[in-house]
């Protein structure tokens, strides 16, 4: 799909990935783009550089989703692109609260889900729409360090999937972002990345690039890190094997496993 004269809702644009999307997405030329964050402050100020809107949403609220869904829609025309990019790294052992559990499946799946079931009965019924989900490599290759990410990342990816395949005939797009360590808030003073930094720490602007790319491709699987693919692919192809690696891996990072969550 081509973005030019779209119109592109990115949550979770206040920073990082998101706040590069919206850079990226505006050279592009869509009709419109609308920022979302529960910080409305850091909305307004990317809407400001790319031309867009800013709307301050909470989005573990499935009706103040669905209202600003209706609001853009009803303002700009139909959402040709919702980008679903907000998420948190909370919480590390099988230990870890009710509490956090609660909010990290709340940022990292229903967030998606709210989105999802407001937009894929519209998008279908008019012929067709795109959902661009981001996850983490950690939603393909696991977490270590952090059952609470590695778990919601991976609900995240199959969420994507089950949208693909239910909807995928009836003109809806998919696309899921499955990125290693990048240079975000989320790993700011954290050597190398921790981790999800193996691969290196990737520029948001670069994932951005990837994005574009991929969504023009119309391709499931975004991956920034090429790399990802074939560990991918090692752990299907032994799944034994890929588990004692990433013990391994485990061993090596001890402590400071759970840093560098992309």
């Amino acid at each position: 799909m081509e973005l030019k004269d779209k119109v592109v809702v990115i949550t979770g644009g206040a920073s990082g990935i998101g706040a590069a999307l919206a850079r990226r997405f505006a050279q592009e030329g869509p009709k419109a783009l609308a920022i979302v964050d529960r910080n409305e402050a850091g909305a307004q100020a990317v809407a400001a550089e790319v031309g867009g809107v800013a709307y301050g949403v909470d989005l573990r609220d499935e009706h103040a989703v669905e209202a600003l869904i209706d609001q853009i829609e009803g303002a700009q025309g139909p959402i040709d692109l919702f980008c679903s990019n907000a998420g948190i790294g909370l919480g590390r052992g099988i230990d870890t609260s009710s509490e956090d559990w609660r909010t990290i499946i709340d940022i990292n799946l229903m967030a998606h889900v709210f989105a999802a079931r407001t937009l894929v009965p519209r998008m279908v019924a008019r012929g067709g729409g795109y959902l661009l989900n981001t996850a983490s490599a950690a939603g393909l290759l696991s977490q270590i360090g952090s059952v609470t990410y590695a778990v919601t990342k991976h609900a995240a990816v199959s969420l994507a999937e089950w949208l693909s395949i239910t909807h995928g005939d009836e003109g809806l797009k998919v696309s899921v972002l499955c990125p290693q360590a990048v240079d975000t808030p989320m790993i700011a003073g954290t050597e190398q990345g921790g981790v999800a930094g193996v691969d290196g720490i990737m520029a948001p602007e670069t994932v951005a690039d990837v994005v574009v790319e991929g969504i023009r491709a119309e391709r499931f699987l975004i991956l920034p890190h090429p790399e990802v693919e074939t560990y991918l692919q090692r752990k299907t192809a032994d799944y034994d094997r890929w588990l004692g690696g990433m013990r391994r891996l485990q061993a090596r990072y001890g402590e400071n496993a759970v840093k560098g969550l992309s």
